[in-house]
């Protein structure tokens, strides 16, 4: 698959509708099950990370294929993962649904990840469930079009089971008990740091240590070795993407908001 034919893909929401019938809140067509096993697939192959047709060769998928990009869109919906021209990385969410001693606490939040299930959640939180129909006039008023509504309904009520929200009570939706919350990563994300690096060990990557934060592992692994060729492009879309993951990782005590221009000039 092209990079030109991903990144087309990437602007789609799983369902942001059709032309009729168009609705305005996102919504999975595939279940929460479906996204885990996605991120599963970028963990054998990647650790962290790996290409779109990699993934896809993983899952015995086309890489082209409407079913494959489904899969793909459905773990992006879940907030497990991200990608953008070919390239596919697990967030930090997508990581600890991976790790055993944090996926409960990370499968309830992926859950909310979805902006009409959590709208859901919110308005049945702790009540005894109503009818199914009731349940899809409920997503039909939050945004979801008439003609699919039946089908958010279903992957909203198999996907809040397998996140772990029927666990206390099968007849009303509830936070899962005893979800911890999110910590250091440990487990999943060690195996990850390690199998990341002997990936990238004589491929030209730079590699961090292992207590790193997976972002900053594989920004590390994506450095060129010295004396390499490396293009001022490149160099000027590292620097960018170091920012943007500092942003994400790290607190600005002072809330200071400021632009930084990066000028990469060629000697």
């Amino acid at each position: 698959m092209s990079s030109q034919d991903v990144s087309s893909v990437s602007d789609v929401s799983p369902v942001k509708a059709e032309v009729r019938g168009r609705s305005t809140i996102e919504f999975p067509y595939l279940d929460f099950d479906s996204a885990v096993e996605v991120a599963a697939g970028v963990h054998a192959v990647g650790g962290t990370s790996c290409e779109w047709n990699q993934l896809a060769a993983q899952m015995k998928q086309s890489p082209t294929g409407g079913g494959f990009r489904m899969r793909v869109m459905t773990a992006r919906s879940f907030g497990m993962l991200t990608y953008d021209r070919g390239a596919i990385e697990l967030t930090d969410l997508g990581i600890r649904v991976l790790d055993p001693k944090h996926a409960k606490s990370a499968r309830a939040e992926a859950f909310l990840a979805v902006p009409l299930f959590k709208v859901m959640f919110e308005r049945l939180n702790g009540q005894v469930l109503p009818p199914m129909a009731a349940i899809e006039r409920m997503a039909e008023g939050f945004g979801v079009a008439p003609k699919q509504k039946d089908k958010a309904r279903q992957v909203f009520m198999r996907s809040a089971k397998q996140a772990g929200y029927f666990d206390l009570d099968p007849d009303r939706l509830v936070s899962p008990p005893n979800a911890s919350k999110p910590g250091k990563l440990t487990g999943v994300e060690s195996d990850l740091h390690r199998e990341g690096k002997q990936k990238k060990d004589g491929d030209g990557g730079g590699s961090g240590g292992d207590d790193l934060h997976p972002f900053i592992q594989g920004l590390l692994q994506k450095l060129p070795q010295p004396e390499t060729p490396w293009s001022i492009d490149g160099r000027a879309k590292w620097l960018m993407t170091a920012s943007n993951i500092f942003d994400l990782l790290y607190i600005d005590e002072a809330e200071e908001t400021k632009v930084i221009a990066i000028n990469v000039v060629a000697l």
